[in-house]
């Protein structure tokens, strides 16, 4: 169980959690990018569908992991534009808990590994014992 606390003197986080406190094991996912089964790019040029692809992968690894995005304590995003992120945010939304998101953290990077690859998302996820 996760617990979403916060903190005092802090503005109030939009769509995410400043604090997520959690006991148990942790399940750690690597960035997670629009890279189907057989490798290859998902939804080129289209955030909207890359970022669907990625939230797949990042659920296809936590249940890897023996984790859901219900215990998802933090996510990471790494986008090489800062428009996309209200479509990444779709996507996230169809998989967590949007009364109590995971700590969260934003940040735009001049490319990824790919250059057809437009996000990448990671995970830290705590599973009850």
């Amino acid at each position: 169980m996760l617990t979403h606390i916060p903190p005092d003197g802090v503005a109030p986080g939009n769509g995410y959690s400043h604090v997520v406190v959690g006991e148990g094991r942790l399940v750690v996912i690597s960035g997670q990018v629009a890279l189907d089964e057989k490798g290859n790019v998902v939804g080129e040029g289209d955030a909207a569908a890359q970022a669907r692809q990625v939230f797949e992968n990042l659920r296809r690894c936590l249940a890897a992991g023996g984790a859901t995005f219900a215990d998802v304590a933090k996510l990471t995003f790494y986008v090489t534009d800062v428009a996309v992120l209200p479509e990444v945010r779709v996507a996230r939304d169809a998989h967590i808990d949007t009364a109590r998101p995971p700590a969260s953290t934003a940040v735009q990077v001049a490319a990824l590994f790919r250059p057809e690859l437009l996000l990448e998302v990671e995970a830290l996820a705590i599973v009850p014992w």
